[in-house]
């Protein structure tokens, strides 16, 4: 029997609740939002965009609107999602938790990691974590490109499911406990610059000219998704995991070494990945049922 609507995947649902979620605390604080007009647009072309994908995709199911609906899609989405919080989380949670992360930091640490951390300081080093704080961007697109390629779709669509469940509940985390991070808060602190050799520099800057946030520190998303995609990567292309693994334990030293995260943030960044983990997998098979009903 002919279907009378579009497949649907669990990943599809997750970001229609999550844009719908967005929509409806925007549409809450609205009087406190001076974009709130632009930011609901964005939402409802999102929504949209998703929607036409799923329908054309069913249509007409060419090479193009196949990448554009499994990878350019989602990437864009979460980028735009992101940018999108720089707009809200400043008016509807004003203050920062700065004070108790750094608070955690001294009492589990007995002093503050990214100071600690100064004596370490080579221009070398901090070139190849930068390089290694950047591959962020990259881990989860080439394990999905890599699935795809292997034509394992099973497999691409779960992976897809946890990567972008895990930034959708970082985002949560930004909302709840807004931070900016020890490079604002214990700049007084440092006693030396941070330089790289070649690239350093151009990647800070480009990072910090995108990132409209400011206020993502708690948890750590490069943590948590890039633990997420090694999972994945071990649980589905072996391979990748053995290529990724020293690029995932650099960054994970990268984080606080540059600044970026206090180290308690990298801490929430493993437990959020260990619940992403936990609750992706029931997530994704009630979605699933509900997709193909």
């Amino acid at each position: 029997m002919r279907r009378v609507f579009p497949a649907v995947r669990p990943v599809d649902l997750l970001t229609f609740g999550f844009l719908a979620f967005l929509f409806a605390v925007t549409v809450y604080f609205i009087k406190q939002l001076p974009n709130a007009v632009f930011i609901l647009l964005m939402y409802i072309v999102l929504s949209a965009s998703l929607s036409l994908l799923i329908y054309f995709k069913e249509k007409n199911n060419n090479k193009i609107i196949r990448m554009t609906y499994d990878i350019v899609f989602p990437v864009i989405t979460v980028f735009l999602i992101f940018d999108s919080l720089g707009g809200l989380i400043r008016y509807i949670n004003p203050k920062t938790y700065d004070h108790l992360l750094i608070r955690m930091d001294y009492l589990l640490f007995g002093g503050y990691p990214t100071v600690a951390l100064e004596s370490f300081t080579h221009p070398v080093i901090t070139e190849l974590l930068q390089l290694a704080y950047a591959s962020y961007y990259f881990l989860p697109v080439v394990l999905g490109a890599a699935l795809k390629i292997k034509g394992k779709d099973g497999a691409f669509n779960k992976s897809l499911f946890f990567i972008i469940l895990c930034f959708y509940l970082s985002y949560i985390g930004y909302i709840l406990f807004p931070a900016i991070g020890p490079r604002y808060t214990m700049n007084h602190l440092q006693n030396i610059e941070l330089h790289g050799i070649f690239l350093r520099d151009i990647i800070d800057n480009t990072l910090n000219a995108l990132e409209g946030t400011k206020r993502d520190a708690f948890p750590s998303g490069h943590t948590a998704v890039t633990l997420v995609v090694l999972y994945l990567a071990y649980r589905f292309q072996k391979p990748l995991y053995y290529i990724f693994l020293p690029a995932v334990l650099a960054l994970l030293v990268s984080t606080v070494y540059l600044r970026y995260h206090y180290a308690v943030d990298v801490i929430g960044g493993v437990l959020l990945a260990v619940f992403t983990v936990y609750a992706g997998e029931k997530c994704y098979d009630c979605l699933s049922v509900r997709s193909s009903s």
